[in-house]
């Protein structure tokens, strides 16, 4: 394997850059008004709520990072703590589940380009096409090596940073320039049947927005997948992680404030793609900013094909899966577990007819298992229970005790309170019935591939 030059690996404005790309993807820009629609006003309170329990498990995971240098995250934090079978466990769940959500992720992309232009956005041609494109397009962008794709990530975070700032830069001016505040507009709007388009609040009502609000901040469990292509990963992801999230949550809060002080009716009723638009009247602002949501969508892409191959290859690295694929090309590309990783991507979504309500939900159950495991994992760092041998880093109980203990209660807590009949069932005119797509999906995502897998390797060894 290449010997990687150190100038070639990410710096820390780099991973910090790389954590934003990984959280921001196309909700904000899309669906800006599922949280406001659940509490009206209080939209803004959500998101800082929610910015605090996602920071709490960002934490927890960057308390890992100074632990563990390995690549791998989740994968590489799980072995050190609990040994090899819950390594190899958690790295199999975590490679087929993050490479799928690629696939939904490019999907997406797809069908939002091919709505905003006008094509039909429904026709399994039309996405096949877009979407085989698209993967080649980031096929090339990995091969021609690390520094390479660092500058594209680089810029497609910049991109969307700029569309948002750009948002909330043009609603200020707009809320100057009229001085009128629509912000208590939201009491007032009535749906068709003539009732308050905003729900009562109720502490429910509540909690649900507070967990839908959360998931737009999902994404930094992934930032340390290819930790060993870092500059100080010990000392830089443990900053990084945190500042992305600090800034994440004031771009969200400031676009949200924004378009709820300007034309708060026209992000809960409109039907444009990119919802966010619909707050503006000036045509050439709305392309931008469509053009921001298009960036923003293919950046999250371009990050999840640095993350995702990098499991696999840490794997292959600790002898838990074929050593052919720890080989790198002359661009120190990874290219086996790369290839392995788009065909996942590429034909699950593909099999499943682009239906992506059927497997994203794998994509949700990992995570959970993510943010239970991992917390615990660190306790363990802490405690010095670890199974295999760890860095030597300072100990802190807020960050290695507390705030892991906190994660699992708030994990939990969004267990209690998933969806689970609506995720795993279908409403009929008969009733519910099975959604036998997720039910399979997860049989084949946390049982039978392991399993298969698990009993290859032990073959192999024997």
């Amino acid at each position: 394997m290449n010997m990687q030059n150190k100038t070639d690996k990410l710096g820390f404005w780099s991973i910090v850059l790389l954590a934003i790309n990984s959280i921001i993807g196309s909700g904000i820009f899309l669906t800006p008004g599922s949280v406001v629609a659940m509490v009206g006003t209080k939209a803004p309170l959500v998101y800082l709520i929610a910015a605090v329990f996602a920071a709490m498990l960002a934490l927890t995971f960057a308390a890992a990072a100074k632990y563990v240098t390995k690549s791998g995250a989740a994968y590489s934090y799980a072995k050190a703590a609990y040994g090899e079978n819950m390594g190899f466990y958690m790295g199999v769940v975590r490679f087929f589940s993050a490479s799928v959500a690629w696939g939904v992720m490019g999907v997406g992309v797809i069908k939002s380009t091919l709505s905003i232009f006008g094509a039909d956005s429904t026709s399994f041609k039309n996405i096949t096409w877009g979407f085989v494109v698209l993967m080649a397009i980031i096929l090339l962008i990995n091969f021609f090596g690390q520094r390479f794709l660092t500058w594209v990530s680089n810029l497609a975070t910049i991109g969307k940073l700029l569309a948002l700032g750009l948002i909330i830069v043009a609603g200020i001016i707009v809320f100057l320039k009229t001085g009128v505040s629509h912000f208590h507009d939201l009491d007032t709007l009535k749906a068709a049947n003539g009732q308050p388009l905003i729900p009562k609040l109720t502490t429910s009502g509540l909690v649900m927005a507070v967990i839908a609000a959360f998931y737009a901040f999902t994404g930094f469990e992934s930032v340390a997948s290819g930790s060993e292509d870092m500059k100080d990963p010990q000392k830089n992801l443990p900053r990084a992680i945190p500042l992305a999230i600090m800034v994440i949550a004031l771009v969200y809060i400031g676009t949200i404030l924004v378009a709820m002080a300007i034309n708060p009716a026209a992000i809960v009723k409109t039907k444009q793609v990119v919802a966010i638009t619909a707050i503006f009247q000036a045509r050439w602002l709305r392309v931008l900013i469509e053009l921001g949501a298009l960036i923003s969508m293919f950046g999250i892409n371009v990050a999840a094909s640095f993350h995702t191959p990098r499991v696999l290859e840490a794997m292959a690295k600790e002898h838990q899966a074929p050593q052919w694929l720890a080989k790198r090309t002359r661009h120190d590309f990874p290219a086996y577990p790369f290839i392995i990783t788009l065909a996942l991507a590429i034909f699950i979504p593909m099999a499943f007819q682009y239906n992506m309500t059927a497997i994203i939900v794998l994509s949700a159950m990992v995570r959970f298992f993510e943010f239970i495991v991992i917390p615990l994992g660190v306790i363990r760092f802490y405690r010095g229970a670890n199974v295999e041998l760890v860095l030597t880093a300072e100990r802190n109980w807020l960050t290695d005790v507390l705030l892991p203990v906190l994660s699992v209660a708030f994990t939990i807590f969004l267990l209690f309170k998933f969806d689970w009949v609506g995720e795993f069932g279908i409403s009929t005119a008969q009733g519910i019935v099975p959604n036998w797509f997720a039910i399979i999906g997860m049989a084949v995502g946390f049982v039978i591939l392991p399993a298969g897998l698990f009993m290859m390797l032990r073959h192999e060894k024997s």
